[in-house]
This record gives structure tokens, C-alpha cells and sequence, in this order.
């Protein structure tokens, strides 16, 4: 562990030390840059490699951000390079050394390897770090070569949150020297205090009730704050693991960065959890921050991506104040480790950086083999050749595994007793992904890999509270995947081509037909064309007619509940719950916690029948082997188009 700030920078000269470092030209004599880079919410991506579809890609991966990493301190007298939370869990490897190889005391987690690798100054506590509960955490994070930190954490709550016992350490004084303008070596305490959201209470409380309490973020700073400047910070650092939201302060609010960094005494802010970019146009306009300035709540801020897309910088010019340090000027950034083109395409910025690499190659393999081994089975076979058709078994796999997670989740709240139903729709179900674009996984085996097959997108779980009428009119916004079809018809084309699958959302929980003879309420954007249309009838939950005025708990991802599809009920403002796990982390937990899993669809919903009328819809050709079994509807081949697909037909 560095004793000084990357002295290994300077040579050695007449007039003493002197920096070889372009970017502390400027700094006068009782001036010094210190260059303060953060990583947030790493979730475990150490290579560069998607472990769900088991290929390399050029969007994540420590060991590409570490490249940014050494450039950086290349440029640099004084600099830190500090971890934001969300290191232990997120992907496949941290799932592999959690469930299959475990932490033995004495063994070392392979992000942490990686990150001593990297030299690594500090960290704190990110929610997802108790996912596997707190002895595998302790153990992980016993061989970390830096200082862990975090304030609001409690295992024996006192009087004030100074008198309070932590988990780990609720701050660190790092005592260092930094090199000023002249290449004098003056020594400064850099003070950094670390924060999580006290929202783990509830995401893990299987694991943290009666070991560990929370308190508010605030209330937490606004105690150890002054005890560190008691102790000599000259400048204090938040690692704050929470993300930028309301500029005012809430008790107990998940997204504190505002308010926080408004704390007398901090001057820096460290951000994440949001998976977002800061300074970025994301945060135009918002209350609060300034993205021209890179300011938090008036004090520099950064929030580096995630899974290592890019690396946070603040710059900062400090001056020497009688016997401590001012900070004069700031600048902040966040370097990216590629740039997506205007074709979608990536273009890597940056190559690997090998140490990184080799330190963790060893569980790089031991993870490939890991996501190609069956964690569970599955006793029908998943495949999503009918799924725009028929309830189906790939859709319904995802809805059992979602409406599982939120049940959990929702014990002990004050929505607990509501019904929970739960909303998932097909991403892989032909169109312009061609006729082998449909997911298949047979009956037997399932491998970590096959759930990228189930669920493509790295969303994460959200829920909503929504009334009977609201369900009603989010499954009529779905039923535009349909065109109208005038009864009578011989062979009408049943789906809509412009209609994306994936907005076609089945809810599970409730039984309903869809009425094809109406037409659609809702336009392909989602603007009511037809309002006094009703496509979807006879909508029951519990065998009864749904009662309108009902609330619902409805399971979905956060992509959905934000507003994406433009759903009824479903504009951000509904949001209950905002699951810390994505959909596909679930839906592996779902089936290693079932071991043999049996997603069968259950026919919950079906077309209305309208006697005389048959139409004609594409899919996959190899969906003719499941044709015979698919519930509610009778299918029959009807030939196969000229663009490779094959055509079924339906009689309503």
C-alpha cells in the first residue's frame, strides 16, 4: 500500500523532487493538484467478458478501466484512486465464488485481488455487498490491502452515531505527503467517509435482521464529520454509495448525494448505485448539481457508470492554509472505456491492462466453466416460438422468478397483504431478428448462460402499485401487438409488424381473452386512438370479475415501471419498490433456490373466439416441434414465407 501519493513519479534532482507530470505545471510553490479517480458499482466485472452470453465484449471490465487508471496517475504527482461499493456481487463470477467455490478463511476474493492489483486507496459499502450475507462479506473483504469504510452501517446502535458500534470502519484519515508546485513534499490528512443506502434493511433483510441496523445517511455525516476534523482531516472525501436524487433531505432517503454533499465539512462527493454517468447530460436541469461546473450539491462530484464503463475524475488545486489545505479550484469528469457509434456499433477506447488480467485468470476460467454447467433443471422446455400467440414458457419462467423476488420483498412492508401479480414480455421472438431469433432451451439442464436466452437486457426489478382499471388498460396498451380482424376472415394477418415484442407484456396472477374483433385503444406510441374500445375481456383475478378500484402489487423491470412503452400506470410516479437485483440475477437465483423448475405455461390468458375466423401469424420453423403442445389455441402449419419463416395458422 502506497505510503506517499504515487512518489514512485518523481526523480530525484538538485532542487530536490521534482515532478515529471504535465498536469501539476500550473501548481505554484504551496500549491499541489490531487487527483482524486473513483470506480463505482464494479458488480464483480473484472474482464471484459459477458458471462450470461459467454463472449468478450468492449463495455465493461476493471481491467479496462484500469488502463484510464495508470494513465492517469502517469500524469500525476498526487493522486487516490478510490472504490465506490457494489464490488462483491452482480455477475456470474461473484455468483461462482458465493455459491460454488465459497471464502474460506484466508481465501481471496477475486475482486479484491484485482483491485490490490490496482493499488486501490479506499472503498466503501455498496447495498449488494450483503447479498450473500455478512460473513461471506467479512471474509471477502478481510484481504483487502486498503481500508474498507462505512458510517451508517450498525451492529450495536448508541445514544449518536458516534457512540455507535460499525461494521467495518465508519471513516478513514489517510496521512500522506503531496508533492507542491515547486516539488516539495508537505504531509496532508485526507480524510474519506463511506455511506450506503439504509434501504439494505429491507433489499436483504433475511440477512441483516437482528445483526445489523442502518442509520440515515445524513444524520451519520452530520455526527462523524466534525469528529474527523477533530482528528486533522485536512480535506474529507464522501464515498457515498447512493445515488443523486431529491436536493432536500428525507429521512432515510436512498439517494442522498444532494444533501449530502451540502454537509458542512465535506468537500468532495464520490457517487454511485445509480448506474448512471456524472458530470453527464442525464442531469441537465437537475435541482441541485451543476454538469458545467461538475458540482454535487456545491462541492465537486463524480459518478463513474458502472461495471467499470468509465472511470470518475476530480481534479482538485489545493493550497496550503497555515498548517492544512484549502481547495482553491476543481474540475470533474468521467472517462469512458468505449464510445458507441451512431450505428450501435462499439468502439473500445482503451485496451486492457494485463496485470489486471492475470491476477484473476485463474476464476475467470473457473466462472466459463461454471455459467456452461446446469445450476438447474427445468421440466418443460423453454422456448418462445408462440410466445406473441399463446402464453408461453419462456415469458412465464420470468414472471414466476420476478413474482417470487417481489412476495419476498414485500413482507414486513406496509404493502404487504396486497395481491402481487407480475408482468414480463418476450424479447426474443423473430422479426427482424430473423427466423432462428427465438430462445430454446429443452427440457433437462439449465446453464447460467441460458437465462441471456430468457431475459437479454440487464434491467432491474421494480414494482408498482396500480388499480384493477389500470391492469386492465396496460394489457390493452400490450394487445396492439394484434391487428383487428374482421370476424369471418380466412387467413388474416394476425400480428401487428410494427408492434415491438417487447411491449407485449403478459400479466400473470389474472385470467383474460383479447377480443381480436375491436380495434387497438392505444397506437403504436402509445397514444389512445380508441378510447371506449375493449379488446381485453373477461379480466378476473381470483375467478371474479376484476374490481377497478382494487390495488395491485404488479411485478416488472425498471425499464417498464419508468415509463419505457408508456404504459398505463406505469410513469415512474407508481414505482413502490426499486429492487437493488436485475431480472437476470433473479431469475438464476429462482431456479438454483427451485433446483428443477416447472415454467409450464398456464393458459392464463387467450384469444376470444369468433367462430368462421382463421389467421395466420410467422415464427420460428423449429417451433413446429412444440406446435401440438401449446396451450388455449389450436395451431397448424400453413407453409413457409419467403424470408425463412414459417407460417401457422389459428382458428379463433
Amino acid at each position: 500500500m502506497q505510503i506517499q501519493l504515487n512518489r514512485r513519479h518523481f526523480i530525484a534532482g538538485s532542487a530536490g523532487l521534482i515532478a515529471m507530470h504535465p498536469f501539476s505545471a500550473n501548481a505554484a510553490t504551496n500549491q499541489a493538484h490531487l487527483r482524486l479517480m473513483e470506480t463505482t458499482d464494479l458488480h464483480v466485472h473484472v474482464f471484459p467478458y459477458d458471462y450470461y452470453a459467454d463472449r468478450p465484449v468492449d463495455t465493461v471490465g476493471l481491467s479496462r478501466t484500469a488502463s484510464i487508471i495508470e494513465d492517469v496517475r502517469a500524469e500525476s504527482t498526487n493522486s487516490l484512486l478510490l472504490d465506490n461499493g457494489d464490488f462483491l456481487q452482480g455477475n456470474p463470477m461473484g455468483d461462482y465464488i458465493a455459491y460454488e467455490r465459497g471464502m474460506a478463511e484466508g481465501d481471496m476474493h477475486p475482486v479484491i485481488t484485482a483491485m490490490n492489483t490496482l493499488g486501490f486507496d479506499a472503498s466503501t459499502l455498496g447495498n449488494h455487498e450483503f447479498n450473500y450475507g455478512i460473513s461471506f462479506l467479512m471474509k471477502s473483504v478481510a484481504g483487502a490491502a486498503f481500508p474498507i469504510v462505512s458510517a451508517n452501517v450498525v451492529k450495536e446502535m448508541g445514544a449518536t452515531p458516534t457512540a455507535d458500534t460499525t461494521l467495518v470502519p465508519p471513516y478513514a484519515i489517510l496521512e500522506r505527503e503531496i508533492i507542491d508546485g515547486d516539488g516539495t513534499a508537505h504531509p496532508i490528512k485526507i480524510g474519506l467517509i463511506g455511506f450506503v443506502p439504509p434501504q439494505i434493511m429491507n433489499w436483504d433483510r433475511k440477512h441483516l435482521e437482528g445483526n445489523v441496523q442502518a442509520r440515515d445517511i445524513i444524520e451519520s455525516a452530520r455526527a462523524y464529520v466534525p469528529q474527523m476534523k477533530e482528528e486533522g482531516a485536512d480535506i474529507i472525501v464522501a464515498l457515498a454509495h447512493s445515488g443523486i436524487g431529491a436536493a432536500d433531505h428525507e429521512d432515510g432517503m436512498e439517494n442522498a448525494a444532494i444533501p449530502l454533499a451540502a454537509v458542512d465539512g465535506i468537500d468532495a462527493i464520490m457517487t454511485g448505485h445509480s448506474h448512471l454517468v456524472f458530470p453527464s447530460s442525464n442531469y441537465d436541469e437537475w435541482p441541485g448539481v451543476d454538469v458545467a461546473a461538475g458540482t454535487i450539491g456545491g462541492k465537486p462530484g463524480v459518478m463513474g457508470g458502472f461495471w467499470g464503463s468509465h472511470m470518475g475524475l476530480v481534479d482538485l488545486l489545493l493550497e496550503r492554509d497555515g498548517g492544512g489545505w484549502r481547495i482553491l479550484s476543481h474540475t470533474a469528469e468521467a472517462r469512458p472505456i468505449s464510445r458507441r457509434e451512431e450505428d450501435r456499433s462499439i468502439t473500445p477506447l482503451v485496451e486492457d491492462y494485463q496485470p489486471v488480467l492475470d491476477s484473476v485468470q485463474d476464476e475467470h476460467d473457473a466462472t466459463l466453466a461454471y455459467v456452461r454447467t446446469a445450476v438447474g433443471k427445468t421440466d418443460a422446455a423453454l422456448h418462445s416460438y408462440f410466445a406473441l400467440v399463446a402464453d408461453d414458457p419462456s415469458v412465464q419462467i420470468v414472471s414466476n422468478a420476478q413474482m417470487w423476488y417481489i412476495k419476498d420483498q414485500m413482507v414486513g412492508t406496509e404493502y404487504e397483504g396486497l395481491p402481487i401479480l407480475s408482468a414480463a414480455a418476450p424479447f426474443k421472438a423473430g422479426g427482424r431478428g430473423g427466423p432462428e431469433y427465438f430462445t430454446d432451451v429443452p427440457v433437462g439442464d439449465v446453464a447460467i448462460k441460458n437465462v441471456a436466452d430468457l431475459y437479454l437486457y440487464p434491467n432491474t426489478v421494480r414494482a408498482v402499485k396500480v388499480t384493477g382499471a389500470q391492469i386492465k388498460n396496460w394489457l390493452e396498451r400490450s394487445a396492439g401487438m394484434f391487428n383487428q380482424i374482421e370476424a369471418g376472415s380466412t387467413d388474416a394477418v394476425l400480428l401487428n409488424p410494427n408492434f415491438p415484442s417487447y411491449n407485449f407484456d403478459v400479466i400473470d396472477g389474472v385470467t383474460y381473452q383479447i377480443d381480436l374483433s375491436q380495434p387497438a385503444m392505444f397506437d403504436r406510441e402509445g397514444a389512445v386512438v380508441n378510447p371506449d374500445t375493449n379488446r381485453i375481456i373477461r379480466l378476473q383475478y381470483n375467478g371474479a370479475p376484476i374490481d377497478p378500484d382494487q390495488e395491485f402489487i404488479l411485478a416488472t423491470n425498471n425499464y417498464r415501471a419508468s415509463g419505457g412503452g408508456s404504459f398505463p400506470g406505469a410513469d415512474g410516479s407508481t414505482i413502490i419498490f426499486e429492487g437493488p437485483d436485475t431480472n437476470r440475477d433473479v431469475i438464476v437465483r429462482y431456479i438454483v433456490e427451485q433446483g428443477t423448475v416447472s415454467p409450464r405455461a398456464d393458459g392464463n390468458w387467450s384469444f376470444a373466439p369468433m367462430e368462421g375466423t382463421t389467421v395466420i401469424f410467422e415464427t420460428g420453423p423449429a417451433g413446429a416441434a412444440y406446435a401440438h403442445s401449446v396451450p388455449g389455441v389450436t395451431i397448424e402449419e400453413a407453409g413457409q414465407s419467403d424470408t425463412g419463416f414459417a407460417q401457422f395458422r389459428i382458428t379463433l
